[in-house]
């Protein structure tokens, strides 16, 4: 179900991490090589990433899958990021949101992507909603599980919680309201990434000091890349990893 990246480093185009790898998240969206649930991530896509001075990304997203765009390729030829966060979409169910259901979700300097399925969405999410404020609820984009699950972070972001926090609550939340759910979840602020692996395949590729990338999978066979293990937080800036053991809810 999806597949997703968040990238910092050295500025460079879009396409040097999206299109041009030989397992770039472009081709994993017809040939995954390890996507354990689905095969074609043909459900929509979507690109966000930061420009010079301004904190608030853009984002691109469209409907239809990442090979049918014919503008994406050469707008990722020229658009130049330090940071970004990409996904295509493998639909939990079906539905007519269209792009507003294509990550990355995205809030001030936030970009956000969920990778899984919420086990028995919507009523097993029913009592979660009810703890969120009506606003929150009202400002949902669509009406898919990981929109919901967006909510319910930014939801803890705001309220002052740090980005590990939110995501860590979040996770096992959801795990107790809906277990069997995959939930690996992406989040970036264009300085730090932050993932959960529960569920679904979590890799990453470090150069301290210079680069991060945490992705459903690798773009390339470089054999630096790291698998995360299930239940597992990450955090990742251009400096450090840190890896921490997520614990089942009671």
């Amino acid at each position: 179900m999806c597949r997703h990246i968040a990238y910092l480093g050295s500025v460079l185009p879009l396409a040097d991490v999206l299109v041009k790898p030989a397992h770039g998240l472009y081709r994993q969206s017809w040939e995954p090589r390890r996507q354990r649930y689905g095969t074609v991530n043909a459900d929509g896509f979507g690109v966000g990433w930061y420009a010079e001075d301004d904190p608030v990304p853009a984002r691109y997203r469209r409907a239809a899958p990442i090979w049918g765009d014919l503008n994406f390729a050469d707008l990722a030829r020229v658009v130049r990021s330090d940071a970004l966060l990409a996904a295509v979409r493998d639909a939990t169910e079906a539905g007519a949101d269209g792009e507003a259901a294509a990550a990355p979700f995205a809030a001030g300097p936030w970009l956000f992507s969920h990778n899984g399925a919420v086990r028995g969405w919507p009523d097993s999410a029913a009592a979660l909603a009810a703890t969120l404020p009506a606003e929150a609820l009202l400002r949902l984009t669509a009406r898919c599980d990981a929109a919901f699950i967006w909510a319910l972070v930014l939801n803890r972001l705001t309220g002052g919680d740090p980005a590990g926090q939110a995501m860590t609550d979040t996770v096992t939340e959801l795990a107790a309201a809906a277990p069997g759910s995959r939930l690996n979840l992406l989040l970036t602020d264009g300085a730090t990434i932050t993932a959960t692996a529960w569920g679904d395949s979590l890799w990453y590729l470090h150069t301290p000091g210079h680069s991060a990338a945490v992705a459903s999978e690798p773009y390339d066979d470089d054999p630096r890349w790291c698998e995360v293990p299930d239940r597992t937080l990450l955090v990742a800036d251009r400096t450090d990893v840190l890896l921490t053991p997520l614990k089942e809810p009671q």
